[in-house]
């Protein structure tokens, strides 16, 4: 009977941490400021979508997983392709 105990409280320990977890995970971070895009692309409020793509380009060259680059590195430059572009009034689908 101590066994079975013992056996549902870390089963329910399990469960309230992994409840606990996948909320933190749901939240996520916070959107990347428009600024912030900017920063990592090198550009400024007056390029155009091509200044962006062009800056995109040259940072996935470095960045991408399959140059050597990391995973995180590049979706943080795809994320600030993204909302540099949405800012601009051209979408991703655009490309």
């Amino acid at each position: 009977m101590l066994k079975f105990l013992i056996l549902l409280a870390v089963i329910l320990g399990v469960i309230w941490w992994a409840r606990g977890w996948l909320r933190a995970r749901s939240a996520g971070e916070p959107a990347m400021s428009l600024d912030e895009a900017r920063a990592i692309l090198g550009v400024g409020p007056a390029d155009g979508p091509e200044a962006i793509r062009r800056a995109h380009r040259a940072l996935m060259a470095v960045a991408h997983p399959d140059r050597g680059g990391a995973h995180g590195e590049a979706a943080r430059v795809n994320a600030a392709r993204d909302v540099a572009l949405a800012a601009s009034g051209k979408g991703t689908r655009d490309l």
